[in-house]
């Protein structure tokens, strides 16, 4: 059985990909996975930054207190984490049957239209209680989408990677998801600059989720002239065309079990972080210190250009450094951060605000940046997709989207950020914990895995 499924003498594994070069095309593939990932992490990241600005004004009833409506805004945008996994799943099993490309262009198209058509709901005032129905409807297919997109985008990467340099060129899709915020970013700065702040609050928002058509377009035509990796070609025969998502999920807990907990326990305080800063930090710095919309849009800006950059460093140093102590310093940081960032956002000066957002995000980077890299080096190809969004995107229901929400109630009972460095602190030894039972897979042939996941399991896994 096992000898059946080895490749033939003409076609060894190494075959499926290179120790130091770049397959013909490769730069193309990169800037494909980059573009999709920047038009649907501005999507994702706008819902965000609008849950937190705005929707507690327009989609909820009026309470007296302003941190009742954004609690309920955050709620909402937490649905959408609620959503990843089942996104990852849906979108990991059928991307591991009929290739990364064509669940990509699905999963862009979707997050497209349901944020187009966040920006033409009614107000509250307008339709009542049916206004969040509608927003909470929307977000979850967002969540869908984006969880589907994140496994299918860095993997068109990874495995056509060299690789000795798999951390560097899978960290540019991760670039995608900062620059997706800068473009998010600009669009809301901008409106808000040009229009008085009782329009942009009514309906000038809107035109930030009409211009994702726009973007969604590009990314869509970007994605169609690339196509899968030669090693996924060569897996898919190892792949059970008739068997379900569920016995897909069964299938990897029974082959990978260690990777996919040690991937979503390392996913929690990195997750957390990132919401913690780009979110919750938007609520605290308008709400607590009163710090107008267009300057903490302009200091988010900064820092999210900074971010990018740090992404592709982190990438690059977790090939030479290997990417559990990487992953690790990332980690003890995120655990302190709060210690020191509420402090300097606390002074209200616009440079050390400035100073406690881009240390967050390059913590962060730290982290984010090997994760593809070393996701794909934990499961073999034809369990690839369905096992990076496991691991990914299940971590996202408790961490990353009860972040914001659990912080914003912890401001609201206590009226101290003591409190929610605590939280974090804690969250953060969860992963400290998951890293250091990892196996390093810095420079792993991919090919090689599939083999030694054939001789180990024959045709049963």
């Amino acid at each position: 059985m096992t000898a059946q499924l080895s490749p033939p003498a003409d076609q060894a594994p190494a075959a499926a990909e290179t120790a130091t070069g770049t397959p013909r095309g490769f730069h193309r593939i990169v800037a494909a996975s980059m573009a999709g990932t920047v038009a649907e992490w501005y999507e994702f990241f706008l819902y965000g930054m609008a849950a937190a600005l705005v929707f507690g004004h327009v989609f909820f009833k009026a309470t007296g207190n302003p941190l009742d409506g954004v609690i309920a805004a955050l709620l909402t945008y937490a649905i959408g984490f609620i959503a990843r996994p089942i996104g990852g799943i849906i979108f990991g099993h059928y991307g591991d049957k009929f290739g990364r490309k064509k669940l990509l262009q699905i999963s862009l198209l979707m997050i497209g239209a349901s944020t187009f058509l966040i920006g033409a709901i009614p107000s509250f005032d307008q339709i009542g209680y049916l206004a969040p129905v509608i927003l909470v409807l929307l977000r979850f297919a967002q969540g869908i989408a984006i969880g589907g997109e994140w496994g299918g985008a860095v993997l068109l990467v990874a495995e056509q990677s060299p690789a000795n340099r798999r951390g560097f060129w899978s960290s540019f899709p991760q670039a995608g998801a900062p620059l997706g915020n800068v473009v998010a970013t600009l669009v809301l700065l901008f409106l808000s600059f040009v229009m008085p702040e009782d329009d942009f609050l009514s309906w000038g928002w809107r035109l930030a989720f009409f211009f994702s058509a726009f973007i969604v377009l590009i990314g869509w035509f970007i994605r169609t002239k690339v196509e899968d990796s030669q090693i996924f070609q060569e897996a898919t025969q190892e792949q059970p065309q008739a068997e379900n998502t569920w016995k897909a999920i069964q299938r990897v807990f029974r082959a990978r079990p260690r990777e996919v907990l040690t991937a979503m326990g390392a996913r929690v305080i990195e997750n957390i972080l990132y919401y913690m800063v780009v979110t919750f930090s938007l609520t605290y710095l308008s709400v607590q210190l009163k710090v107008d919309t267009s300057t903490i849009l302009t200091l988010m800006l900064i820092s999210h250009v900074i971010h990018a950059g740090m992404i592709l460093l982190f990438g690059w140093m977790s090939d030479k450094l290997g990417r559990r102590p990487v992953y690790l310093v990332g980690a003890v940081l995120a655990s302190l951060y709060c210690f020191v960032a509420f402090p300097l956002m606390d002074t209200k000066s616009d440079a050390l605000i400035l100073c406690a957002i881009t240390i967050g995000l390059i913590i962060h980077a730290i982290m984010y940046a090997p994760q593809p890299a070393m996701m794909a080096e934990m499961f073999p190809t034809h369990m690839r997709y369905i096992g990076v969004s496991m691991g990914a995107q299940v971590t996202a229901i408790f961490a990353g989207s009860l972040a914001p929400v659990i912080a914003t109630l912890l401001l609201r009972t206590y009226g101290s950020w003591v409190p929610i460095a605590i939280y974090v602190g804690v969250a953060g030894l969860i992963s400290i914990v998951a890293v250091l039972f990892m196996r390093e897979t810095k420079g792993s042939s991919l090919a090689t895995l599939d083999e030694e996941h054939r001789e180990r399991f024959g045709t049963t896994l």
